[in-house]
């Protein structure tokens, strides 16, 4: 399969007006942040339009470090967390390099950090002090715990948070362990819920003239995405189990499978178990005692799935998926990532885009109307690579 030229097909597209002015423009964020959580969260600022000063020790980000690498030998894992930014090398235990870190701080709108709680004030940047010094600044802290509570000084990488968030324990088969999920999703959930903190704050700041502190939890945030088995936990009392793919209260929700591969299908309604029931050929199922309602197919998910899969394993993925979004199920087949980067819908959207240098990044998932959807137009920078004009700038 060739590659795309999203170059060719971004410049074709109306939505991704490369020109447009950018929502968060003018805005200052220096970014005390390193590895994927406040990074995170510092690349979608810059995909808003800040200009975005990342400070890094001498030795660089530890993601500098990471596969994978491209061929000139830079890490793809730093340029995908850092694209849209500025680097400057600062030693923070220096006296110069301190001073010319507060100096920055006093100009910014917004600071960013995702250290241990208590490094920054032991640099001399105590978050609540510096919102005193510097009353309009936005200072956000992204940690694995928070800044308060009896786990908050712990270290916390993705995989740890995952397993003591009830994520872990929740994905997988239910015969099989528990699995992380399949991407780093308590870094990149904390990111999130770290700009829109943030963008609340600038939004208030616009109203009050306050800045404040944030304080983001990778805990927190990965905890507050278990809506589903939460319903279980904190109003029946009762103990959630994983349950693979399927939906714990609505059934057909699951995956199936094909001659080929695996496809979702999601009926959410007895209307739509009408529809999927003539479409594979089988009205007697609308009445049959065992499917007649949501309940009795949650109920009887096994002989459900069974009844689906003796008629779904007579054709392709790719045979069924047509059949079924032409009947309006809500359907799709389970696709490798190199997969999705292709789908019409990813390359419409823009969510993957060419920088200037040839480098391919992540798109912005944030549209506007009024505002610029492209997001970052630069690539990650080489270690201090703005330093001489950072330090011009500020000294």
């Amino acid at each position: 399969m060739s590659e795309p030229n999203y170059a060719d097909l971004e410049n074709k597209n109306p939505h991704l007006d490369k020109s447009k002015p950018y929502p968060l423009e003018g805005i200052l964020v220096v970014d005390f942040t390193h590895v994927l959580s406040g990074p995170t969260c510092t690349r979608m600022l810059a995909d808003a339009g800040a200009r975005v000063l990342h400070v890094e020790r001498k030795t660089g980000d530890d993601t500098r470090h990471l596969a994978p690498y491209l061929s000139d030998k830079s890490s793809e894992y730093f340029r995908i967390a850092n694209a849209g930014k500025e680097s400057i090398a600062l030693d923070l235990k220096d006296p110069a390099d301190h001073a010319l870190a507060e100096k920055m701080i006093a100009k910014a709108d917004v600071v960013v950090e995702n250290f241990r709680p208590g490094v920054m004030t032991r640099l001399g940047f105590d978050p609540d002090e510096m919102v005193k010094k510097y009353p309009k600044l936005i200072f956000a802290s992204i940690s694995g715990f928070g800044q308060y509570g009896p786990m908050s000084k712990q270290a916390a990488y993705d995989t740890i948070v995952q397993a003591l968030s009830g994520i872990m324990d929740a994905t997988g088969m239910p015969d099989g362990p528990a699995t992380r999920v399949g991407t780093s999703v308590s870094d990149v959930v904390a990111g999130i819920m770290g700009y829109s903190a943030i963008t609340t704050a600038l939004y208030a700041r616009e109203k009050t003239g306050k800045g404040t502190t944030v304080d983001v939890s990778m805990l927190d945030a990965t905890f507050s995405l278990m809506a589903q088995d939460a319903m279980a936990v904190l109003g029946p009392h009762t103990i959630p189990h994983r349950i693979g793919n399927r939906h714990p209260y609505i059934y057909p929700f699951d995956t199936f499978e094909c001659q080929d591969k695996p496809i979702a299908i999601c009926c959410g309604n007895d209307h739509l178990w009408a529809v999927l029931s003539r479409t594979l050929g089988h009205e007697e199922w609308i009445d049959d005692s065992r499917f007649k309602t949501n309940d009795l197919r949650e109920e009887n998910w096994r002989d459900t799935k069974a009844a689906m899969e003796s008629v779904l394993k007579n054709d392709t993925a790719d045979h069924w998926d047509q059949i079924l979004h032409d009947a309006g199920i809500p359907a799709g087949i389970v696709l490798n990532l190199n997969d999705t980067s292709r789908l019409d819908q990813i390359i419409a959207r823009g969510m993957v885009k060419t920088l200037p240098d040839g480098n391919e990044v992540l798109g912005n998932p944030l549209k506007y109307g009024t505002w610029n959807s492209y997001g970052l137009q630069k690539d990650s920078p080489k270690l201090d690579e703005n330093g001489p004009e950072i330090r011009k700038e500020f000294e």
